[in-house]
């Protein structure tokens, strides 16, 4: 049998220059129309200055990691401060999905792979991921104008002549890096959940643990989203708001399920809501984050408002033991309980500690004049959400064992035989 290298005209013309172009364009489109149609549902097509372009490309670059400054300009005579993180993780995930596929389609069908091929064709991935996400940086930037609405603060802008205004720029240089470092987390897990795909002979190994864990993490997170969708959906159909209810599917449902999932478990989250932002998260969150400077969301928190919180324990454990069993069931027959129960639970622990790391939302914003205002009232605002990051690790380990134990004991009947370094069934 022969072995095809890296330069075999073959080899390359299946995952040369074109595929990797077709690969990342794909990505950006698909980001760029999700971003486009969720904006718009949240009302942003009405932004003056035909600003909603601009602030597509900055939802795209915020998806991937990338770094968005907030500037204020109100003259000498006033005062702006204003701060945003977060992640619009529908976006991310749909960019994710279209890379991750785009990257494993021309691997299809092979059993090994040498470890330059995949670099190669990573790079290629990679170089005009940067083109575009700079392409994307560069666009993402925008001034607008605000108006000091009616009362003291009107009259003092007329009198002094003060304009508010605030706009965003990209900071280029960590969003590249942070970018990149986003794409080589996408190869990396596509890579790790496709059983299908060629890895170099040396990490032939570490398929047989890795890979049906990462795949069962994959589908957990996915299972949760299509949750979320579906009541988001059944909601919209029966009680209205079917705009804002598109505008959180199309930019936050992996945002609000994924956190869902974490309190479920049993983790807590510290956060505040006060002014006119808000999240996009059932009414109960919302109370709870309003109720005090520093309110904790947590099963026992927000059981004080709804007492059917308590459900999440049992959606969890469901979605973890159906989780657990998908992975013992794509692993080598060899493997024993307290094997998938060590794997679930550590991979349970990083996917939780992902979430944790990419949930987090901090934003801010104050106006004052002459030093009335302070910053806040009714034109400004301050929203933080943060995890309790260990604890909730802490917890996912806990709940890994035990659902991967009984999850490798429901799988004896149907597990996979094959030996683990081809993955084949006899």
């Amino acid at each position: 049998m022969s072995v095809r290298t890296r330069s075999d005209p073959a080899v390359l013309a299946r995952h040369g220059w074109v595929q990797a172009v077709a690969t990342v364009l794909g990505a950006l489109i698909a980001m760029g129309v999700v971003a486009s149609l969720g904006l718009w549902a949240a009302g942003a097509a009405d932004l003056p200055d035909n600003a909603f372009p601009r602030v597509v490309a900055a939802t795209v670059v915020t998806a991937v990691g990338g770094t968005i400054e907030l500037s204020g300009d109100a003259g000498g005579l006033a005062d702006t401060n204003a701060g945003l993180t977060v992640i619009p993780l529908s976006v991310t995930l749909v960019g994710a999905l279209v890379l991750g596929a785009g990257f494993l389609r021309p691997l299809r069908h092979r059993a090994v792979a040498g470890a330059g091929e995949l670099a190669g064709w990573a790079a290629r991935i990679a170089v005009l991921w940067l083109l575009g996400l700079l392409g994307s940086a560069l666009a993402a930037r925008q001034t607008f104008t605000l108006s000091l609405g009616e009362g003291t603060l009107s009259d003092l802008g007329d009198v002094f002549g003060v304009s508010p205004k605030v706009g965003f720029t990209t900071d280029v240089p960590p969003t590249l890096f942070f970018g990149l470092l986003w794409l080589a987390g996408v190869l990396m897990v596509a890579l790790a959940v496709s059983r299908g795909a060629p890895l170099p002979p040396r990490l032939l190994r570490f398929q047989a643990s890795v890979r049906p864990a990462a795949y069962a993490m994959v589908v957990l997170l996915l299972a949760c989203v299509a949750v979320g969708v579906l009541i988001a959906l059944i909601v919209a159909a029966t009680k209205g708001h079917a705009a804002e209810t598109l505008a959180v599917i199309l930019l936050g449902m992996p945002n609000l399920v994924w956190l869902t999932l974490t309190i479920g478990l049993g983790a807590t989250w510290n956060g505040r809501v006060e002014g006119p932002f808000g999240l996009p998260m059932p009414h109960v969150l919302d109370e709870v984050l309003r109720s005090s400077d520093t309110a904790t969301l947590s099963l026992s928190t927000l059981a004080e408002h709804d007492g059917r919180v308590w459900w999440l324990v049992v959606v969890d454990a469901v979605l973890l033991l159906a989780a657990a069993f998908v992975m013992a069931a794509r692993s080598p027959a060899r493997m024993r309980a307290w094997q998938h129960a060590v794997h679930t639970a550590v991979a349970l622990a990083l996917t939780v500690l992902m979430i944790c790391l990419v949930g987090r939302i901090t934003a801010h914003y104050g106006l004052s004049v002459l030093g009335i205002g302070d910053l806040g009232g009714d034109l400004g605002g301050d929203l933080f959400l943060k995890p309790e990051l260990w604890s909730a690790v802490g917890l996912a380990l806990l709940w890994g064992l035990v659902t991967g134990f009984l999850g490798g004991l429901l799988a004896r009947p149907v597990r996979r035989r094959g030996p683990a370094g081809n993955g084949s069934k006899r």
